[in-house]
């Protein structure tokens, strides 16, 4: 039996002209043998009545006093229905289609609620539907605990079960459908003359998916990786092919290309930048301030400790709570609201000097301040101004000559 695996996000699924469009691809992959495992996301983004953010509003997020497991189960319905809706188009279509949760699909995860670790995969039951049925559309981002109680995979998670269905059943491809021609180089929305590259590496996109590209999530990409399972990244509302994500640049083995300096330009907004000064024992303040981050379930990044205190950030949704938190254990942290985050992505940095020069040479020839940096082996980050985003990187997109084909 030849498998692919389709995922379909909310902005795919939002209306039937979306969904229309993705049944055609669905026919196409049907017309080349395949048997059709899709999984979808909520239908739409916040606003629209059964999108995930949507949803959470109905218990006013992320204030709400509910736990965290209630928070699953109203968070899976809207994949769910997303679920049902579409399987119900497909048999419209005169495609026999059926849907199953993520649970009949047979995801089994820990009981880390809203942030669930998928542990192991039954694929038996979704085989078998597969025998009657030529497609059988799976709700993402949602499995289920050893004792019954529904789980969500955190976002992104439907890339995730997308990817979690492809490595378990083998699947020729896994076939992320967005609203964008593929992988480009920065957003397109900011970056008019972003361009999908023809193929990316696992490696590639991980780090790019980590710093802010949001066009797949890096969770997925790392499942594909491991099981070595091709992945493309293509558009709903286009024939094109897209981008290959794979071991190789060209898919097969032995047939790489050099690796490019940079592959693209990555960012977060919405960031706030969190300075905690030292008066008496800083490794006090380094182990205390961090802890009580964990213990609020906040996500700290862009870390940088000093004898004299710490630097970090955070998502600008956290920032009084963060506040509070720090005032109550004693310190007086100096915060700054309404930053952003830009990374320079690219295996072909290591080892290059001039890298980081440049970034910053051409940053401050457009009066942008940064207010942090940091790097590794294969990216290079710099925290400036929110009003400085599109700026920023469009001046290193523009530097580093990635509208140009390499």
């Amino acid at each position: 039996m030849k498998i692919l695996v389709q995922k379909f996000g909310g902005t795919s699924v939002r209306d039937h002209d979306g969904r229309s469009r993705a049944i055609t691809h669905i026919k196409s992959a049907i017309n080349d043998g395949y048997k059709v495992v899709v999984t979808v996301s909520a239908m739409g983004r916040k606003g629209d009545p059964y999108a995930t953010d949507t949803l959470l509003g109905l218990v006013e997020h992320p204030s709400s006093k509910i736990t965290s497991r209630e928070q699953d189960m109203l968070m899976s319905c809207g994949e769910t229905i997303s679920s049902v809706v579409f399987a119900h188009e497909l048999l419209d279509s005169g495609i026999r289609a059926a849907s199953l949760s993520g649970a009949a699909a047979g995801f089994l995860t820990n009981d880390d609620f809203t942030r669930a670790k998928i542990l192991r995969m039954d694929t038996s039951r979704l085989l078998s539907e597969l025998q009657q049925n030529d497609v059988v559309v799976v709700a993402g981002f949602q499995g289920k605990t050893e004792g019954g109680d529904v789980t969500t995979i955190g976002r992104g998670g439907s890339d995730t079960s997308a990817a979690a269905l492809g490595a378990a059943l083998k699947a020729d491809y896994i076939d992320i459908f967005t609203d964008v021609d593929g992988i480009m180089t920065a957003d397109p929305r900011i970056v008019e003359s972003a361009r999908a590259l023809h193929a990316v590496t696992y490696n590639e996109i991980c780090n790019l998916a980590y710093q802010g590209a949001k066009v797949i999530h890096p969770r997925a990409v790392e499942i594909a990786m491991h099981a070595k399972v091709p992945m493309r990244v293509r558009s709903t509302y286009s024939d094109l092919p897209g981008t290959l994500v794979a071991a190789s640049r060209e898919g097969e083995a032995g047939n790489d290309i050099p690796d490019r300096l940079v592959t693209g330009i990555a960012h977060m907004a919405g960031i706030s930048q969190i300075k905690v000064q030292s008066k008496e024992d800083s490794s006090k303040l380094q182990s205390e301030v961090f802890k009580s981050m964990a213990e609020a379930n906040i996500s700290v990044d862009f870390i940088n400790i000093s004898p004299s205190g710490v630097s970090y950030t955070i998502d600008s949704i956290y920032t009084h709570q963060a506040l509070q938190i720090l005032t109550d254990l004693g310190y007086e942290p100096d915060i700054r609201e309404g930053c952003a985050k830009v990374s320079t992505v690219g295996a072909g940095i290591t080892g290059v000097p001039g890298v980081t020069a440049k970034i910053v040479q051409t940053l401050i020839e457009r009066g942008v301040q940064i207010l942090q940096s940091a790097d590794s082996h294969t990216t290079i980050w710099v925290l400036i101004k929110d009003e400085d985003l599109i700026q920023a990187v469009n001046a290193l997109h523009d530097i580093f000559e990635l509208n140009v084909e390499k």
